[in-house]
């Protein structure tokens, strides 16, 4: 009798392990940093109201096959609501899409959507990508506003990373034939001197939570880091652990 207790014991202990193993989530993190993702706006503060994505827009993580920006979650469920005031980037024809990858995961392919329709398409083979990707997307055909949906499809899990862009696309954004105007007739004015170009100033001790620009340099751990792409700082992503976003100086 305790052996056959023992052995379903065994055996139950055995079923659980394999659907923890089943049902963790993959150890790989990313979204678009530029232009802007919805999560990388509610990240920096540029529309209100988001929910806790603002802490960790590298998390929409969801099963694959997905057409919606939120991954199936719940809790980013925001990031679907037509109704926000979603900023978008004025883009051409071709639009270079990077991405912070905050942990690196071995990747099949990476997919560019506008509406059902694929535009493109990047097979990595299962390799593992940097610390940052950019993808140059040609989204001829298309005009206006548009929301583009990326899919990072992960290669050894049945998961995959969305992240929504608001473009409006054509010509570089606004109207892409303005009508011409009549060219003022200007009274030449002496040339003005050379404005004198001041560097960003520092940013003080590295700190979570803050809105870094470009070329702001910080310290952390007694060295002196330089700030190579705009973000908001999260936890983990102090700069040695960062090197797409900090260098040392």
């Amino acid at each position: 009798m305790k052996k056959t207790i023992l052995s379903i014991v065994t055996a139950l202990a055995a079923v659980a392990s394999t659907l923890v193993v089943l049902t963790a989530p993959a150890n790989a993190h990313g979204y678009i940093s530029s232009p802007p993702s919805r999560q990388a706006n509610c990240a920096q503060g540029r529309v209100a109201n988001c929910g806790p994505i603002v802490y960790e827009p590298q998390s929409v993580e969801g099963a694959k096959g997905q057409k919606n920006c939120h991954g199936g979650l719940g809790q980013f469920a925001q990031l679907s609501d037509e109704s926000k005031p979603w900023p978008a980037t004025s883009v051409g024809q071709n639009v270079t899409f990077n991405w912070v990858l905050t942990a690196r995961h071995s990747t099949s392919t990476w997919e560019y959507f506008i509406g059902n329709t694929r535009v493109a398409v990047f097979n990595d083979g299962g390799r593992q990508p940097g610390a940052t990707v950019s993808h140059n997307v040609n989204l001829g055909g298309f005009s206006g506003r548009q929301r583009l949906l990326a899919v990072w499809n992960i290669a050894d899990t049945p998961m995959a990373f969305y992240s929504c862009v608001d473009l409006q696309i054509g010509g570089g954004g606004g109207n892409p034939n303005p009508t011409p105007t009549p060219t003022p007739t200007v009274t030449p004015r002496p040339p003005s001197p050379t404005p004198t170009v001041t560097p960003p100033p520092a940013g003080g001790t590295w700190r979570a939570g803050v809105s870094y620009a470009t070329g702001s340099t910080v310290t952390y751990g007694g060295a002196t880091y330089r700030c190579l792409q705009a973000h908001t700082s999260l936890t983990g992503w102090e700069p040695p652990n960062v090197p797409a976003l900090w260098s040392r100086v």
